[in-house]
């Protein structure tokens, strides 16, 4: 049993000559590749890291003008809410004017129509006591001429209207 065991352990890496053969093999390898593959592996590769390099690079650029154009749009925004700010204080200021004046010409019509309203009120009181006047005249000529049953002619009856009239103005008949 013992045999058998030494038999089943055998050393990982062996020094014959397949190791010798596959070491010339790789290393052959490795020269073909070199002289071949190589130079253009190499300029593949340093073209790609270029690339990649330009790309940061383009990326960093695009970033930048990216935050300028940021920069800019809130600058332009903060001038647009600035600038509508203003155009609407100067819209409520301008409201406010109008609503002043509007106010002030409706007042002066306001009491434009009250003084024209008294002015007609006079006249028409004026016009009243004319008319009343006339008509107690009237009257107190028609009583008269019925007290005394007779007619008085149109220059008597109007003497005698004038006549009460002034003694009417000159006692309590006065308006």
């Amino acid at each position: 049993m013992i045999a058998a065991k030494i038999e089943l352990v055998q050393p990982l890496i062996g020094f014959d000559a397949t190791f010798f053969m596959v070491m010339a093999t790789f290393i052959v390898l490795i020269l073909i590749l070199r002289k071949f593959f190589w130079g253009k592996l190499r300029a593949f590769m340093q073209t790609r890291e270029q690339k990649i390099i330009d790309g940061f690079d383009n990326a960093a650029e695009t970033n930048r003008i990216a935050s300028a154009r940021l920069e800019e749009y809130n600058a332009m925004i903060a001038d647009i809410k600035s600038e509508r700010r203003d155009m609407l204080s100067e819209a409520k200021r301008q409201a406010d004017e109008n609503s002043k004046e509007i106010i002030e010409r409706a007042e002066e019509k306001a009491r434009d129509i009250a003084r024209r309203a008294g002015e007609q009120i006079e006249t028409e009181k004026e016009r009243a006591l004319t008319e009343m006047r006339e008509q107690i005249g009237l009257l107190a000529v028609y009583a008269a001429e019925k007290i005394i049953e007779k007619q008085l002619d149109p220059a008597g009856q109007q003497a005698i209207v004038d006549n009460v009239l002034k003694e009417a103005e000159s006692r309590a008949w006065k308006i």
